[in-house]
């Protein structure tokens, strides 16, 4: 990959471009928490080749909502839970959404 080609993908959320220390400094945290939500499968870090632990910007943001449940009070594991179920959550809600936008397009409409 040339540095044309990494520089385009700075946009991609999904591109791991921060390491462990930077991605702990941008969240306020430890590389420690890091880590632990890393062993709780909240989020798998992308490894380089020198298998160093890298981070991608929506990566960080599922950090941050940890975080902020951990502020709060929450351990690391019931955090890394309550994510993961709103995630599920929101996503149940978009498929019905969906299922019930394509029900009402099918009805047939009343002859007046």
């Amino acid at each position: 990959m040339t540095a044309d080609d990494s520089f385009g993908r700075l946009d991609d959320d999904d591109y791991p471009a921060y390491t462990m220390g930077r991605a702990a400094e941008l969240l306020g945290t430890t590389q420690g928490f890091l880590r632990a939500i890393g062993d709780a499968r909240l989020i798998t870090p992308l490894r380089s080749a020198g298998g160093h632990r890298r981070y991608s910007r929506y990566q960080l943001r599922i950090a941050a909502r940890a975080r902020d449940l951990v502020d709060q009070g929450t351990s690391v594991e019931a955090a890394c839970r309550i994510v993961v179920l709103e995630d599920q959550l929101e996503e149940a809600q978009r498929i019905n959404t969906e299922q019930h936008r394509a029900a009402e397009s099918s009805k047939p409409t009343a002859a007046a």
